[in-house]
C-alpha cells in the first residue's frame, strides 16, 4: 500500500521566510523521481527551483502560480509506492513533520543544495493561498483537471547589464525565453486561453496585472520571442486604454457625491506590489539610506593606457580579458592599501569590522529588478579569474538562477553603472557595506596630456563611503590610487 507524504515548504536559508510560487514543472498524477525539481519559486534573493526529497506520484498540489506561501506551509504530497497506473490516492497525508521512513518511503534528506534545511523561524508572516488548504489530517485529494492552471512555461530570464567597454563579455545581456505548449483551463481568470492554446506569457505576474486592470491577453501581441507577451506589452496596452477610459468618463454624467470619506489615493495608475526580489531592493536601499552617513567623492582619469593594455592582453592569445576584471584588480590592490574600506559597522557593538578577505559585489540590472552578485576572494584572483567568475555570475544573472549565496556576503561593491550611458552617478551604498566605487563610460574626451591639448579615453570613477570608517582623507587617498592605476596600468605592479 502507498504511503503519501506532504511535501512542505523548505527553509531556503538567509532568513528568508516566504516565497513566491512562479512555475510549477509537474502535474497532478505525475511520477517523480527523488531529489527531482517540482516548483520554481521566487524568494527576495533569487529563483530557484525545489527539489522533492521523495520519490513516487503527486497527488496533491498547494498553492496556484503567483501565490505566495511562508515556509512550512505545504507544496504537494506524493504517493511513495505507488505506480503510475495507481492514479492520485485518497490516504491522508503524513503531516508529522517526521523523517521519512526508509524503505518504501525513502528519500535523500537533500531539499536544496547549499541552501538551509532546519525548521522554519518561529515568527512569519501569514500569507493566505488563493486555493484552501488541506487540513491537518485530511485526506490529499487532487484537484479536479480543471483547476490545474495552463502554464505558460516561458522563463523571464534576466538581462544582466554591463559597460559596453568590456568587449566580449560587456554587452548589454539579451533576454532569452522559453515558450510552453501546456494546455487545460486557467483557474486564474480571464484572458489566459486563446482559441488555439495558452496564451504565452512571460511570467504569472504579468498574467495578475492584466487580470487585475480587465486587460484580455488575447488581445495583445507580445513583443517577445514567438509572441511571448512581456510586462511591457501589458504597461502599454494599459497606457493606451487610459485615454479612452478618461472619454468615457468626460462624456457619462457626473456621479451624486458621496457623504462618506474620499480615498486620498490617487484615481487610476497601475500599482505594482513591492515584494520578491525588488521588495528586498527597495528594503535595503532604505535601511542603508536610514543608518550609513554616506559622502561621495569623485575624479576624471585618463583610461587611455588601460585601453591599451588590456588590447594588448587579448591580442597574446588565450582567453579575453574583460575591463571590469582589470577594475576590480584594480579595486582589490587599493583596498588592500586602504582596509577601511573594506569593512562594516557593527552598530550594536559599536566597533567597525574590517574584513582580511575581499568579497566583491557587482551591480547589474536585470528584468526582475537590481541584483548584486559576488565574486568570493576576489583579491586572491588574477584577471584570468576574475573574467571567468564574472562570465559565470553573469550568465546565472540572464537564466535567472543566482542563488542566495552568489548574492549575499560582499564587502565591497563595484557598480558599472557606464552602461546606461552616463558619466557619474552618486549611488547608495550596498548596507552593510561600507563603500562602493562607481566606473560611468569610457568615451573620447578633449584631454591635457604631457603638456598638449590630445583626445584621450576619458572615464570618471566615483567613491561613496561610510564616513563612519574613515574620513575624506583616507576616501581620497583610495581614489586617487586607484585613478592612477587606471591612468598607468604598471602602477600595480607594485602590488603583484
Amino acid at each position: 500500500m502507498a504511503q503519501v507524504l506532504e511535501f512542505k515548504l523548505p527553509d531556503l536559508g538567509e532568513g528568508l521566510t516566504e516565497a513566491e510560487i512562479v512555475r510549477w514543472l509537474v502535474q497532478v498524477g505525475d511520477v517523480v523521481a527523488i531529489d527531482q525539481p517540482v516548483v520554481e519559486v521566487e524568494t527576495a534573493k533569487a529563483m530557484v527551483e525545489v527539489p522533492c526529497p521523495y520519490g513516487g506520484v503527486v497527488t496533491a498540489r498547494f498553492g496556484e502560480e503567483g501565490t505566495e506561501l511562508p515556509v512550512g506551509a505545504p507544496l504537494l504530497t506524493v504517493a511513495v509506492g505507488a505506480s503510475p497506473s495507481d492514479g492520485p490516492q485518497d490516504g491522508p497525508a503524513d503531516h508529522s513533520g517526521a523523517a521519512p521512513v526508509r524503505g518504501a518511503a525513502e528519500g535523500s534528506g537533500n531539499v536544496l543544495v547549499g541552501y538551509g534545511t532546519g525548521e522554519p523561524p518561529a515568527r512569519r508572516r501569514r500569507v493566505r493561498p488563493t486555493t484552501p488548504l488541506a487540513p491537518a489530517g485530511a485526506p490529499a485529494r487532487p484537484a479536479p483537471p480543471a483547476a490545474v492552471p495552463a502554464r505558460a512555461d516561458g522563463v523571464g530570464n534576466g538581462t544582466l547589464g554591463s559597460n559596453g567597454m568590456q568587449g566580449s563579455n560587456g554587452t548589454n545581456g539579451s533576454t532569452v525565453h522559453g515558450t510552453g505548449t501546456g494546455t487545460g483551463t486557467s483557474a486564474h481568470g480571464t484572458g489566459t486561453l486563446r482559441a488555439e492554446g495558452p496564451v504565452p506569457v512571460i511570467s504569472p505576474l504579468v498574467r495578475r496585472l492584466a487580470r487585475e486592470n480587465g486587460l484580455d491577453l488575447r488581445e495583445l501581441t507580445g513583443s517577445g520571442p514567438d509572441g511571448l507577451i512581456l510586462r511591457a506589452d501589458v504597461e502599454d496596452a494599459l497606457r493606451a486604454a487610459a485615454p479612452q477610459d478618461r472619454t468615457t468618463r468626460q462624456a457619462a454624467p457626473a456621479p451624486a457625491r458621496a457623504s462618506g470619506p474620499v480615498s486620498s489615493a490617487p484615481a487610476g495608475g497601475i500599482r505594482i506590489p513591492l515584494k520578491g526580489v525588488r521588495g528586498a531592493v527597495a528594503d535595503k536601499l532604505s535601511r542603508s539610506r536610514r543608518e550609513i552617513p554616506e559622502a561621495t567623492c569623485w575624479v576624471d582619469a585618463d583610461a587611455t593606457e588601460l585601453m591599451r593594455a588590456r588590447s594588448a592582453m587579448n591580442a597574446a592569445g588565450g582567453p579575453k580579458i574583460s575591463l571590469l576584471a582589470l577594475l576590480a584588480r584594480i579595486c582589490t590592490a587599493a583596498l588592500a592599501r586602504f582596509p577601511e574600506l573594506n569593512s562594516s559597522v557593527d552598530t550594536e557593538a559599536r566597533e567597525v569590522v574590517q574584513f582580511d578577505h575581499v568579497h566583491l559585489g557587482f551591480a547589474a540590472q536585470t528584468e526582475r529588478g537590481l541584483v548584486v552578485p559576488v565574486v568570493r576572494d576576489a583579491h586572491a584572483r588574477d584577471a584570468e579569474g576574475l573574467t571567468a567568475e564574472f562570465a559565470r555570475l553573469t550568465e546565472a544573472g540572464r537564466a535567472g538562477t543566482l542563488t542566495p549565496a552568489d548574492l549575499t556576503g560582499g564587502t565591497f561593491t563595484l557598480n558599472n553603472y557606464g552602461v546606461f550611458g552616463v558619466d557619474g552617478s552618486t549611488p547608495i551604498i550596498n548596507h552593510p557595506e561600507a563603500a562602493m566605487l562607481g566606473v560611468g563610460r569610457i568615451v573620447p574626451k578633449p584631454w591635457v596630456h604631457e603638456g598638449e591639448l590630445a583626445v584621450r579615453q576619458v572615464v570618471q570613477l566615483s567613491l561613496t563611503f561610510d564616513h563612519r570608517v574613515c574620513d575624506g582623507g583616507t576616501a581620497g587617498g583610495f581614489l586617487r590610487h586607484v585613478a592612477d592605476c587606471v591612468e598607468q596600468p604598471a602602477v600595480l605592479l607594485r602590488t603583484l
